[in-house]
């Protein structure tokens, strides 16, 4: 098939003016789809930005399924019948955690999504945003974000699967393999390296070639071996070069190395950012030139026809070269079917869109992400026990999706049977019990009254939300920076009208067993409470159904097993802290600070005990296989997290003191046991020598088996020598 497409593009190809092939890489996006739309739409270019995503602002209600749907095709249509060869657009859209071109199932946010270590689930999200992609015509979607998080106060770490290399590639993987299997192009981002000290968004990179090939580029390559069929290029700038110019990356590693047969596109206005940002070049033709020659095929997201073509006029970019880039995006276009099926049925989108289906996986999603952080005999809530339930803090009455990437521009998400926290503990109460939401004035004389007493907090963040504090924001209009938050993101802002940290303070000094719930997308700095509450529950942004599956947790109906992606730090002046470091001349705490977490990396807890036995270690030329008997020794069904860390030592060169290798979820009745197998293949034990080739280099590897990256059980040794494992007994 891919001849097949290589033949029928390089034919094409060979057609086509020069004109026509300068439309194939420019775009054009509208933002408000109105009486004036089509006058100002141009139907020659090769990419658009859907119109789904800006039909719905300033309508008394959002654009239906199937009026989304009627929109893109006579785009579409439009643009076919416009070309001389007739070459279908691709049109693109978001995806970060649910179809973004209006009101589709929402589903938790990546860093929650992370949290389940569930990959097979987030393979069957990934399905159902592409199908609800496809559905409407939507056939590219910028998704997902496999950036490592190795600093959180970045503020785009909501949008990401968190700290660690292994747990990245597997969700960026199994997202990319839901996208494209439903007929959508997955365009895993920001390629390759997306932030900078201090978790500044889209600095200046200082990172070296060796941390970006052992941390920043494997989840890429696994999306890659997944399927997709597209990447974008970051802003910022590697080695001097900006990702959409740098050849090193978009040709070198990504193509010739990588075997990469997909197309790059610009992350918004990247390409003019060669020139206005970066101030390589002096002119947008010189940026775009170099783009396009280094490796970069699709300009996002307005039209650049003028700029290539006085690229072409002037010398700097030759028709030769911009043959490369037109081929490689019609060879997506045919791969696709675009040009055999280009337009989709408005009857079946309303039927599919947040179809029940959808609804129960956002449900399922939600329940398997929520993170049990801290719980001294206080969770879960006895219903028979509770008459009356008192709520505080802002978040409480909003449906828990997070302001980043969720809806439609200009336009709030929104969902009839998407419920507040609020409004699902009435709902799952009833009659039986009230429950009040209250402000903080009236903590000391409403929280004594009640049974149980909750507190939400509140925190806005993502793109243009990067953070220097990460404590609960307190009396203030908490922003992100509009001017810096993105083309199509709108400007998240929410006015914090309390002192967070000292509301908490309060509650629990009424309620000594009061419960506090983050909803949030990034570590919380907890130091000023954390010690006076009894129970502390990370909810993320836990989508659409989020606020079910919270009270399902509180009461017991759902026992939690999600465990954190990233490293909770008890302070910002700890950070950058994750736990994959590598080992030094000196130790890792402060002279007023131990060094440790607030919460490990993989830690979350349980409404049941589990106990780890009878652990063995077998060894071949294949790999290592690692088994091991898990008991449920509590009164309750659970699943427990088993995680394997690989600790690296006598190798030459430094390796971190341990990085998770493999994981499984084991899901157990009270009383019952189960065998857990763990794999690995030989190329995790492989790393970087000192020339910075990959390979099975001699070294003692430590295989650390346990629940958490600080609560290891067992712990086995694995050597390496002329390319051959042994077990290595450990002294």
């Amino acid at each position: 098939m891919n001849d097949i497409n290589e033949t029928r593009a390089q034919a094409l190809l060979s057609e086509m003016t020069l004109e026509e092939k300068i439309y194939q890489v420019t775009a054009e996006m509208l933002f408000h789809v109105d009486e004036t739309y089509e006058a100002k739409r141009n139907p020659l270019h090769g990419s658009y930005r859907n119109p789904g995503h800006f039909m719905h602002y300033r309508r008394e209600k959002p654009a239906t399924p199937a009026e989304v749907t009627e929109q893109i095709n006579a785009d579409v249509l439009r643009s076919i019948e416009a070309q001389p060869h007739h070459i279908p657009p691709i049109e693109n859209g978001e995806a970060l955690h649910g179809a973004q071109w209006g009101m589709g199932t929402n589903f938790p946010q990546p860093i929650a999504l992370a949290s389940s270590f569930d990959p097979e689930m987030v393979e069957r999200v990934g399905g159902a945003i592409g199908k609800e992609c496809a559905a409407v015509g939507v056939r590219q979607v910028f998704s997902p974000v496999v950036n490592v998080v190795r600093d959180c106060r970045w503020g785009r770490t909501v949008e990401t699967y968190g700290e660690d290399v292994a747990l990245s590639c597997d969700m960026g993987a199994a997202m990319c393999r839901g996208l494209e299997q439903n007929g959508v192009i997955a365009t895993p981002k920001h390629f390759a390296d997306n932030y900078a000290a201090g978790g500044r968004d889209s600095n200046y990179s200082e990172t070296s070639e060796r941390t970006l090939r052992e941390v920043f580029l494997p989840p890429f390559k696994a999306c890659f071996d997944a399927g997709a069929q597209s990447v974008m290029a970051a802003y910022n700038a590697w080695e001097g070069v900006p990702c959409s110019a740098n050849e090193r990356l978009l040709t070198e590693i990504l193509r010739d190395e990588w075997g990469f047969d997909g197309f790059v596109v610009s992350d918004y206005c990247g390409v003019q950012g060669v020139h206005t940002a970066h101030r390589l070049v002096d002119s947008d033709a010189k940026a775009a030139a170099m783009a396009l020659k280094a490796g970069l095929d699709v300009i996002l997201p307005y039209n650049s026809f003028d700029t290539v073509r006085e690229a072409l006029d002037k010398g700097y970019l030759t028709e030769e070269e911009l043959d490369r880039n037109v081929l490689r995006i019609l060879k997506a276009k045919l791969r696709l079917g675009l040009f055999e099926a280009p337009t989709r049925d408005p009857a079946a989108a309303d039927p599919l869109v947040r179809c029940a289906a959808h609804k129960e996986l956002a449900l399922e999603a939600a329940r398997e992400t929520i993170v049990l952080l801290k719980n001294e005999a206080v969770l879960p809530l006895e219903r028979r026990a509770v008459r009356r339930v008192g709520v505080f803090g802002q978040s409480a009455d909003k449906i828990p999706i997070g302001s980043n990437y969720s809806g439609p521009y200009g336009t709030p998400w929104q969902g009839e049977d998407a419920p507040t926290p609020l409004e699902a503990l009435r709902a799952y109460l009833g009659s039986d019990a009230e429950v009040i939401f209250g402000e903080s004035s009236e903590i000391e004389t409403l929280a004594p009254t009640c049974d149980v007493n909750l507190y939400f907090a509140a925190i806005v963040e993502g793109e243009g939300s990067d953070r220097s504090d990460l404590r609960l924001p307190s009396i203030t209009v908490h922003q992100n920076r509009e001017q810096d938050a993105g083309l199509i993101v709108d400007e998240a802002r929410q006015e914090i009208k309390e002192d967070q940290e000292a509301s908490i303070r309060r509650l629990c000094a009424a309620d000594p067993k009061a419960i506090v719930v983050l909803q949030n997308g990034a570590p919380i700095d907890m130091s000023a409470w954390i010690n006076r509450t009894k129970a502390v529950i990370e909810a993320w942004y836990a989508g659409e159904q989020g606020a079910k599956a919270l009270t399902e947790i509180l009461f017991g109906e759902t026992n939690p097993s999600a465990k954190l992606p990233v490293t909770i730090p008890k302070s910002v002046g700890q950070l950058p802290l994750f736990y994959a470091y590598k080992p030094s001349g000196r130790g890792y705490a402060y002279c007023d600070d131990d060094g440790k977490p607030q919460f490990p990396f993989g830690f979350g807890l349980s409404y049941t005990g589990f106990s780890l036995t009878d652990a063995q270690m077998s060894v071949d030329d294949h790999g290592v296989e690692v088994t091991c008997d898990v008991t449920n020794t509590g009164s309750r069904a659970g699943t427990q997290v088993l995680q394997l860390y690989l600790g690296s030592h006598d190798c030459c060169v430094v390796r971190p003191v341990k990085e998770l290798k493999a994981y499984a979820r084991v899901s157990l009745e009270p009383g019952e046991t189960k065998r857990a197998v763990l794999k690995l293949d030989r190329d995790a034990f492989c790393y970087y020598d000192q020339k910075l080739v990959f390979g099975l280099h001699d070294g003692v590897h430590s295989l650390l088996l346990g629940t958490s990256s600080e609560q290891i059980d067992f712990t086995f040794e694995v050597a390496v020598s002329g390319g051959k494992l042994f077990r290595r007994e450990i002294s």
